[in-house]
């Protein structure tokens, strides 16, 4: 059928204004129409439909859908298209249409089911999908090329890429939509291995590569195994003439900075003629993602002055990097740089600063960023609450977490993980056997790290047991998991079976880290094993390759000390090749009080009174060596310069969780409610003590009982 010939100017003239999506003198075009009383014309019609349409007027499409007498299925499909390019808004009415349509007893052609299954992917709604599926296979439309490719596209968003596969291979005609679509598809999904399949194979068959097929197949190049094949897609793109294009420039970056390849990243950016933001964001995010934040932060100034606009994309690389170097004052530029751009009210802009200032400490300024949102995005939850176990505000922590329960908003992992670590921080066993309970109910038991942080809970609070129980169930152990039981079973007084796990980590074939063995060696301080210490020492670089660190040498003074081997632990400080600043003193000088060997400790003491020492304890320890020896000039000295340095002790503070409640005692503290009962017992036991012949040491006498 064709257009009548008294009416073909006039569709020609709306072909031409649909073509330039010149509304307004489409509108006048219409009033023309009606004017001279051609819109009984259904060619006319459909054809203002699809005008309005296009120009992104549809409520205006559907007052001229309404008016036609006689639809057709090409007035539907006008419609429908223009609904289903709108994205997932207005995707329901697409469906909706679909549904009017079939029940007026209106054939869909190919062109409907191209719009009801983009609309369909829009929605995820794969059950529609599968419904409409069956439709088109009724009406014979189900092997035409756009109908599969629409078909595969719906099923890969859906999730769903067994179905999208199936459809693709049983596509008698493909074109390079149908071979982008399922590598993007899978490369969606992290798929690599299956996304390069699909274009080998598509290689084969002689397909031209265009841009969208190497765009999609290096977005699943994610890992560095990948960079490979990404450099020979990137030759391929060369010869063909595609590295022109800014979106396949923008998706080398990108690959070759997700794969750890950041050298390539910054050659191809460089050399990136037409560059624009999302090539910026992919060089910043990169340098973001690999620990190189300071150049992720230049990169962005120069991005600055070269007067490129950044993205929302750009501004979470930027905030990302400020966080991980806890560059706060950076982190303050960025946040009045986006406030002058307009980008306060973007959800992962905002989410990306209460992270940022939670890192780098400013708790307050996260906390009103967090209520200023009041959002029920999990991420925002989770950075608070991770924030606040950071910055070692585990109570809070745990009062947030109640509350984004009561919400009813459900945690992730990362949640979880956080709010296990504050339990752990605080000693709460029975609140973190009610989280654990909540890792199953919400299905997260088996993830890694919520499993390592559990293993690490239940071992601070010496329910090593459950953490064993906890650490055995783990599908996968990562090296957190092995230090958290090592670490466990050492500081619980089991070395034994610290040592044990150990070489169980070893014959598994998993390589310890510095943590590891400052935990086996904690291990060997707590049972006094010297020989073995230092075997252990001798193998950290010698065997494993790692670089002694100020901890591991503070674990071998430990040893010595705790031995009584106090002149060799002096020679071993003094034969330290690292700057160890003041600790390795104050452990000897500790030593030194318990074993009574009070010149050798006036020595370490003095050595921390000339670094300028600021830990009260280091004073208060040289203070009690020298009123043991009678040199009571020297402990007015060490009182006067602990005051003229500023110096103060710090009360000493201690908690208990009895019956889900936790008690904390802070000295000279008198608030607690039951502090009378406590008073009474605490006397009642130094009576006992000292009737059973117990004399306080020197050092300790004078400081102030919870019960004076």
């Amino acid at each position: 059928m064709t257009v009548p010939p008294e009416n073909r100017s006039l569709f020609e003239e709306l072909v031409k204004y649909t073509q330039q999506r010149s509304f307004l003198r489409g509108r006048v075009l219409h009033a023309r129409i009606i004017r001279i009383s051609k819109f009984s014309c259904v060619y006319l019609a459909n054809s203002l439909v699809n005008l309005y349409a296009k120009c992104g007027h549809l409520n205006k499409a559907k007052l001229v859908f309404e008016n036609i007498q006689n639809k057709d299925v090409v007035s539907w499909n006008c419609l429908i298209n223009g609904y289903s390019q709108q994205g997932s808004t207005a995707s329901s009415i697409v469906m909706e249409l679909f549904q009017h349509m079939r029940a007026e007893n209106i054939l869909p052609n190919a062109h409907t089911y191209s719009g009801v299954f983009t609309a369909a992917s829009n929605l995820r709604n794969a059950f529609a999908g599968l419904q409409v599926h069956a439709i088109a296979v009724k009406t014979s439309n189900f092997y035409d090329v756009f109908v599969g490719s629409s078909l595969v596209n719906m099923y890969c968003k859906a999730g769903l890429l067994d179905e999208a596969r199936k459809m693709f291979d049983i596509m008698p005609e493909r074109n390079s939509v149908s071979w982008s679509t399922m590598i993007s598809g899978y490369a969606t999904e992290r798929m690599a291995v299956e996304a390069l399949g699909i274009f080998e194979s598509m290689r084969r068959d002689d397909e031209s590569v265009n841009e969208f097929v190497v765009t999609s197949v290096l977005s699943g190049l994610v890992a560095p195994e990948f960079v490979a094949c990404g450099k020979q897609i990137h030759c391929l793109s060369v010869k063909n003439g595609l590295l022109e294009i800014v979106s396949v420039a923008n998706a080398l970056v990108t690959m070759y900075a997700k794969c750890g390849n950041l050298d390539d990243a910054l050659r191809t950016f460089e050399l990136s003629g037409d560059k624009n933001s999302i090539t910026w964001s992919a060089m910043i995010t990169g340098y973001a993602q690999s620990g190189d934040s300071e150049k992720a932060l230049k990169l962005f100034s120069n991005m600055h002055f070269n007067e490129i606009m950044p993205s929302e994309f750009t501004l979470v690389g930027v905030l990302n990097a400020c966080s991980d170097i806890a560059a706060l004052e950076r982190g303050k530029q960025v946040h009045d740089y986006l406030l002058k751009t307009g980008y306060e009210s973007q959800i992962y802009i905002l989410t990306a600063l209460v992270d940022m200032y939670a890192k780098c400490g400013s708790i307050v300024d996260a906390r009103k960023g967090f209520d200023y949102l009041q959002e029920a995005d999990i991420v925002l939850w989770t950075s608070m609450i991770g924030g606040y176990v950071q910055n070692g505000e585990n109570e809070e922590a745990l009062v947030l977490y109640g509350k984004m329960q009561a919400r009813g908003i459900f945690p992730n992992e990362l949640t979880m993980a956080s709010v296990i670590k504050a339990c752990s921080s605080l000693a709460a066993l029975e609140q973190g056997k009610q989280v654990h309970g909540g890792t199953v109910k919400y299905g997260f038991s088996q993830e890694i790290s919520v499993g390592s942080a559990l293993s690490t809970m239940y071992a601070k609070c010496g329910s090593l047991e459950d953490g064993n129980l906890v650490f055995r169930r783990m599908p996968v152990r990562d090296m957190l998991s092995w230090n958290a039981m090592i670490s466990g079973l050492s500081q619980n007084g089991h070395g034994k079976e610290a040592f044990e796990l150990f070489e169980e980590m070893l014959a598994e074939g998993t390589k310890p880290d510095y943590v590891t063995v400052v935990n086996i060696l904690s291990a060997c301080s707590h049972m006094g094993l010297v020989e073995r210490g230092w075997a252990y020492f001798k193998m950290m670089s010698n065997d494993f390759g790692i670089v002694p660190r100020v901890e591991h040498y503070a674990c071998m003074v430990d040893i010595l000390s705790r031995a009584g081997k106090l002149d060799e632990a002096k020679e071993f400080i003094e034969s330290a090749t690292i700057d160890h600043g003041m600790c390795l003193w104050r452990i000897l000088l500790s030593g030194c009080r318990n074993y009574r060997k009070y010149e050798l400790g006036a020595h370490a003491g003095e050595k921390l009174m000339e670094l300028g020492s600021q830990e009260s304890s280091a004073y208060v320890l040289l203070s009690s060596i020298y009123t043991a020896m009678g040199r009571l000039e020297d402990v007015e000295r060490v009182r006067r310069l602990m005051k003229l340095r500023g110096v103060s002790k710090e009360p000493g503070c201690s908690w208990i969780e009895l019956k889900s409640q936790v008690h904390v005692f802070v000295v000279g503290d008198q608030m607690h409610p039951q502090i009378g009962d406590i008073r009474t017992e605490i006397r009642r036991l130094s009576k006992q003590m000292k009737d059973e012949g117990y004399q306080p040491a020197p050092d300790l006498a004078s400081v102030t009982p919870l019960c004076s």
